[in-house]
């Protein structure tokens, strides 16, 4: 219990929190730097993705190619970057290695939920005379939307654990508060900052649920029932 304690007392200490190098810093700089990366790996993956999905070719080479990347560690993608000409500016060898590693899940998700949409309503409006955009957008969009959502909750909760390795190449982040701890030989700091990266992720995934209840239009029809 004596580690517990000492991280409670961490967590609970004022000037943990403040100024320059706290918490409340650090945790602005790691959403800051999840925000964009998400941001950005779903403007990439996403419209690709749907519309790979949409005309049902080349989508299985897409997917397997993200895939593969993921063998790839995204320290030693970050290290790489880092020692480029990305590594002098700012942030940038960080967002580049985040949002590969992103790509996979948003991409994989995406393009099976558009290929795996009810092929029976897919048909059946197209006989109502819907061109590829409109069946794309008011069709297979909203069926694959639950899939889709699920992609953009991995890739958000995976880039909030992996962008603490922004702090190993000096960026920020509550990465910062872990590292710190260890060249400290601080463990309840340490503690600390693993717990509050964990409650980040948890938060954010928790709000990515809401939202996907909020955009599903299946889930705001009159009359339907949400199984529990």
């Amino acid at each position: 219990m004596g580690i517990l304690t000492d991280v409670w007392a961490w967590l609970t200490t004022g000037s943990h929190w403040t100024g320059t190098g706290g918490v409340l810093q650090r945790l602005g700089e790691h959403i800051y730097l999840t925000g964009v990366c998400l941001l950005l790996s779903c403007a990439l993956a996403l419209p690709l993705a749907l519309w790979l999905g949409h005309v049902g070719r080349g989508g299985a080479l897409a997917v397997n190619l993200s895939n593969a990347g993921r063998a790839v560690p995204t320290f030693a993608v970050l290290v790489l970057l880092s020692m480029g000409p990305l590594g002098r500016y700012g942030d940038w060898a960080t967002i580049v290695a985040l949002v590969l590693f992103a790509l996979p899940p948003l991409l994989t998700n995406a393009y099976t939920g558009v290929r795996e949409a009810d092929r029976q309503v897919v048909e059946a409006a197209r006989g109502m005379g819907m061109t590829g955009g409109q069946l794309l957008r008011q069709v297979e969009l909203p069926l694959a939307l639950p899939l889709i959502m699920t992609g953009v909750q991995t890739a958000a909760v995976q880039l909030v654990a992996t962008a603490t390795l922004a702090a190993l190449p000096g960026g920020g982040g509550l990465g910062r508060l872990i590292t710190a701890g260890f060249g400290n030989y601080d463990t309840p700091q340490v503690v600390a900052g693993a717990l509050l990266v964990a409650a980040l992720a948890l938060l954010v995934e928790r709000v990515l649920t809401l939202t996907e209840r909020l955009l599903d239009p299946m889930r705001r029809q009159p009359g339907r029932t949400t199984p529990v």
